[in-house]
């Protein structure tokens, strides 16, 4: 490991430690995502808390965590695994906060902003994937879970050299989403229209972000 890519994997973490959902909350004087809701800082709790302004402003910067530190690093002209590592520990920084006392969300979107690199093609397939199955179930962590397990699919037959990559970055993704899974299967899941039920954090999690 170059010392470059080392700088990138910190600033990666760094720059996925910036909370949005927390930051967009306060500018709008909505109840803090951590405590509300679903108890988890991500675009999804955010829309069943303040709406959809709110919430697409943390959906753009949560992405925007993820393709830019991936981005820069491809053109650094760092290999492909490290890209994969560095898409990692952005979405571990959005898990893991370092500014917000390590408890963030499940890294969807900035797990998706990583993959964005790759082409338009796989974000193009994966942002229809995820919107198919919200609309046909309802469900957003049950969209994300299937659209990251399609993930490395996808990219075998459009770009095979980033395979082990985001695959890496699906099994983190699904890996963080054990708990919805876990309701998923009893039936306890709420779907994402279910908003203004405002539920402390320790009732049930029902969104994937």
């Amino acid at each position: 490991m170059t010392p470059t890519i080392a700088v990138m994997m910190l600033a990666a973490y760094l720059s996925g430690s910036i909370c949005s959902a927390i930051l967009v909350s306060r500018i709008f004087r909505l109840p803090d995502p951590r405590t509300h809701g679903s108890g988890n800082p991500g675009a999804t709790n955010v829309l069943r808390l303040g709406g959809a302004f709110p919430a697409i402003l943390v959906l753009v910067f949560d992405v925007l965590k993820g393709t830019i530190p991936v981005w820069g690093s491809y053109f650094l002209g760092i290999e492909a695994f490290y890209l994969g590592m560095i898409a990692i520990c952005a979405c571990l920084g959005h898990i893991y906060p370092l500014f917000f006392g390590f408890k963030g969300g499940k890294a969807v979107a900035t797990a998706f902003g990583s993959m964005m690199p790759i082409g338009l093609d796989l974000a193009g397939l994966l942002i229809s994937t995820w919107m198919m199955l919200v609309g046909a179930t309802g469900y957003s962590s049950l969209a994300a879970i299937v659209t990251v397990s399609l993930a490395p699919i996808f990219t075998w037959f459009i770009k095979p050299l980033y395979t082990i990559p985001v695959s890496m970055l699906s099994l983190l993704i699904i890996l963080r989403h054990k708990d919805n899974i876990i309701r998923l299967w009893r039936g306890d899941e709420s779907k994402v229209w279910h908003k203004g039920r405002k539920k402390t954090k320790k009732e049930s999690d029902p969104g994937s972000e």
